[in-house]
C-alpha cells in the first residue's frame, strides 16, 4: 500500500463511518478498486487504525457533550449524564458478545469479494427507507409504527446495541442501522444520532487495545505489510474528514434526509453484485 492508497482509504473511512453507507463495506469496495491485496491481518489492522481515527474525531466534535459524561461517570455522580453512560455500556454488550464469541465467523465475510457487501448495502437501503417512511406517517393513522418522539430508554439502548452487533458485517452500515433502529423506536432524531456515535467508542478502542498488545509484542505483521507512513496518512485523513462528516451527519438526521442515502446504498449494492458476477 502506498501513500495515495492510504489517503484515499482514510477519506473513505472518514466519510462512510458517519454517513449511513457502511465504512467497512466501502473499504472493501475501494480495496477492490485500488487492487490492494493485503494479508487479512494487515487489512483488519489498517481498518482498525482508520476506525480509531474516526472515534477520536467523534470525541473532538462532540467534546462539549463528551466531557460532562466522563465527569459524571468517573465521579459516580448519579445524574442524567451518569445514566446516559450506563445506557451506552448496556448498548455495548451485544457487540462485545459478537466480538468475543463470533469474531472468527465475522472475519470470514471480509476480503471475500463484493457479493456480501452488495447484499448488505441493499439491506441497509431497505432499513433506511423503512425508517424514513415510517417516521413520516401520521401518528393517528399508524399507531403501531409511528410513536411520539422521546428520549432513549434502557430498552431502546439495548435494542440499538443489538442493531450495532448485527452491523459488524461489511456493507451493513453501523450508523445507518443504529440510527434507523432508534428512529423506528421513536427516539428523538438529535439524541439517537449522538448516541449512535458515542456507543461505538468503547468497542473500537477496546479492540484497538487488544491489537496494540500484539503490535508491541511484535507478533503482528500488519505494520510491516502496510508501512508506518501510509498508516499515519490514513489515520490523519480519516480523522480530519471524520470531524467534518460527524457534524454534517447530525444535521442530516435532524432534517430527516437519510432517505437519499437509501437510494445510494441500493445502487451501490447492485453495482457491487454486478462487479462480483462479471
Amino acid at each position: 500500500m502506498d501513500c495515495i492508497d492510504a489517503l484515499i482509504m482514510g477519506i473513505v473511512q472518514g466519510l462512510a463511518e458517519y454517513l449511513p453507507i457502511s465504512s467497512s463495506g466501502h473499504l472493501e469496495i475501494f480495496r477492490e478498486i485500488l487492487g490492494l491485496d493485503l494479508p487479512s491481518d494487515a487489512a483488519l489492522e489498517f481498518d482498525l487504525t482508520l476506525h480509531v481515527a474516526t472515534v477520536l474525531s467523534t470525541i473532538v466534535v462532540l467534546w462539549r457533550e463528551f466531557v460532562p459524561l466522563c465527569t459524571s461517570f468517573f465521579t459516580f455522580k448519579r445524574d442524567d449524564n451518569f445514566r446516559y453512560v450506563l445506557k451506552i455500556l448496556l448498548s455495548c454488550i451485544p457487540v462485545a458478545i459478537v466480538g468475543l464469541c463470533f469474531k472468527d465467523f465475522v472475519e470470514q465475510f471480509f476480503g471475500g469479494g463484493l457479493t456480501v457487501v452488495g447484499i448488505c448495502l441493499i439491506i441497509t437501503s431497505l432499513l433506511l427507507a423503512f425508517a424514513y417512511f415510517t417516521a413520516t406517517l401520521p401518528e393517528k393513522k399508524s399507531p403501531l409504527l409511528r410513536r411520539k418522539e422521546h428520549d432513549i430508554t434502557w430498552v431502546d439502548a439495548f435494542i440499538i446495541g443489538c442493531a450495532q452487533a448485527v452491523a459488524v458485517l461489511p456493507g451493513l452500515s453501523r450508523s445507518g442501522t443504529t440510527i434507523a433502529t432508534g428512529l423506528l423506536l421513536g427516539d428523538k432524531r438529535d439524541k439517537v444520532a449522538q448516541f449512535s456515535f458515542f456507543m461505538v467508542i468503547i468497542p473500537i478502542l477496546g479492540e484497538a487495545l487488544l491489537d496494540a498488545k500484539d503490535l508491541i509484542g511484535g507478533t503482528s505483521a500488519s505494520s510491516a505489510a502496510v508501512g508506518a507512513l501510509p498508516l499515519a496518512i490514513g489515520f490523519i485523513a480519516s480523522f480530519v474528514v471524520g470531524c467534518l462528516a460527524c457534524r454534517w451527519m447530525i444535521n442530516l438526521v435532524k432534517k430527516g434526509k437519510l432517505v437519499w442515502f437509501a437510494l445510494y446504498c441500493v445502487l451501490a449494492g447492485i453495482l457491487c453484485i454486478t462487479w462480483s458476477c462479471f
